[in-house]
């Protein structure tokens, strides 16, 4: 039966009390709740526009549903029907679930609404984007990210920020990776290049969240090929986004700038890796020795030679994979040739990373001297005759005496990179942060509310705030 229902609304409080009304039916069957899972979709999509314009009123809509009576007691029948609506349902056969249960026209509006409601649920729970994958829905994001250019932008935001949030918790089929095709590779790199007059442009930061986690979907499938290690070895997938860099890298320099950028801002754990990982790759590819301007490649290494130092000792598997970007970063750019930029205070630092127990890193890990000692022994550290700051020089022997693995190191240390994870939204450790709330902990907590119970209007907030690219920097134009 057709559920078809005409609205004549005066004002914009008349568009949320019937929206309420919408999803507060009482539903005890899949056809009622298909035919309330329709009449929302139809409701909210004829009103984007007039009563639904911002991102913050398609999130408010988003989170009427996802916080009803209806959603907290149908949560994976109403996930799945969202899922087949974004998939084109009447594609499928009927065993896949009810036909047409939330068929809309492929509209932008439409899809903006659907988008939104997958991406705000799947961030407050992982099984919404594990459904995502095990539908198939990867290679419809795909679809709808490469051919909607010229449409509404914050729709082509969002697509491309679920698509990396359903790619971060979880490890891609292969049979999805290879659908993934140089030109859409190439594609995402061109928007960046085509916004490269404008740093705090929102589509850099997403974008290049896109290209961040697709790299490290390749590093895991070439690295770990077999996950049922009943199955015969899989041959692993051509990189595509170093096949890019390594045959147009001169053509997408803005990419490289702004991954240093965002390193430098960016206080996500995961994101740092994620960021590590590609500048691996980079720096131990011959064809990307030198995608790197010099004056950025001066940036990053004080950049890591900041994080080395702020890291406290918990930090060891995010320290490690500093270490192991570090060597090839040393010794394969042009950081290799005079003048040798920071060589005194790079001497200073891994002399300081090798000692047994120092004031300032405490206990050294053996992985961490193994590390140390293979940065020291790159050829233009070795000729520094002293150690800055007047440190003695049998400290600089025992830094360059460690014992240095057999010739699979190398290869181990791809995968060790490519395996380093972190749960999307940990904060990485910093003692100057530390320090700062402690010292914020030792004035007057008035200001703090227990008890409180936050509102629909400050998770809705929360959301989007959680979102803010590192790019978005206070006080810049």
């Amino acid at each position: 039966m057709e559920f078809e229902v005409s609205y004549t609304l005066d004002n914009e409080q008349q568009f949320w009390d019937e929206l309420e009304e919408i999803v507060s039916a009482q539903c005890q069957s899949h056809e009622l709740i298909d035919n309330t899972l329709r009449s929302y979709l139809t409701f909210t999509t004829n009103y984007k526009g007039e009563y639904v314009q911002t991102e913050y009123d398609i999130a408010r809509c988003s989170y009427r549903l996802l916080e009803s009576s209806l959603f907290a007691t149908h949560k994976d029948y109403v996930r799945r029907q969202i899922v087949y609506s974004l998939l084109q349902v009447w594609e499928y056969p009927q065993t896949r679930g009810t036909p047409n249960t939330c068929e809309q026209e492929d509209s932008p509006d439409t899809l903006h609404i659907i988008i939104a409601l997958l991406l705000f649920d799947g961030r407050q729970n992982e099984v919404t984007f594990e459904m995502m994958n095990e539908e198939g829905v990867f290679p419809r994001l795909l679809e709808l990210i490469q051919g909607r250019t010229d449409d509404d932008a914050g729709l082509h935001r969002m697509l491309l920020e679920l698509l990396y949030e359903m790619s971060r918790i979880q490890r891609l089929r292969i049979e999805d990776l290879i659908l993934i095709e140089d030109d859409f590779i190439a594609y995402m790199f061109q928007i960046i290049e085509g916004l490269s007059d404008d740093v705090n442009d929102p589509y850099h930061y997403p974008v290049i969240r896109v290209i961040l986690i697709l790299n490290e979907q390749y590093m895991v499938s070439a690295h770990d090929p077999t996950p049922d290690q009943s199955q015969p070895p899989i041959t692993p997938l051509a990189n595509k986004v170093i096949a890019i860099l390594s045959s147009l890298g001169s053509s997408y320099k803005t990419f490289g700038e702004n991954i240093i950028l965002l390193l430098n801002r960016e206080s996500e754990t995961s994101l740092q890796l994620l960021i590590l990982k590609l500048l691996y790759l980079l720096f131990t590819t011959p064809q990307t020795y030198e995608y790197f301007y010099t004056n950025d490649l001066h940036v990053l290494l004080d950049i890591i030679l900041r994080n080395l130092l702020d890291l406290p000792p918990s930090s060891i598997a995010l320290r490690h994979t500093y270490l192991r970007v570090l060597y090839p970063l040393l010794a394969s750019t042009q950081l290799k040739s005079p003048p040798h930029y920071k060589r005194h205070e790079l001497v200073r630092l891994l002399a300081m990373m090798a000692e047994d127990s120092s004031n300032h890193f405490g206990a050294v890990d053996e992985t961490t001297k193994r590390l140390v000692g293979r940065c020291a022994r790159v050829a233009w550290l070795k000729e520094q005759e002293e150690v800055a700051g007047g440190s003695p020089l049998k400290v600089k022997q025992r830094l360059l005496s460690v014992e240095m693995p057999s010739a699979m190191e190398s290869s181990l240390s791809v995968v060790e990179v490519a395996s380093q994870k972190e749960r999307p939204g940990v904060k990485t450790p910093s003692r100057a942060e530390d320090a700062k709330n402690e010292e914020r902990n030792g004035k007057s907590t008035e200001d703090e509310s227990d008890g409180v119970t936050p509102t629909n209007d400050d998770r809705i907030g929360k959301a989007l705030e959680d979102e803010k690219s590192p790019f978005e920097v206070e006080g810049e134009t």
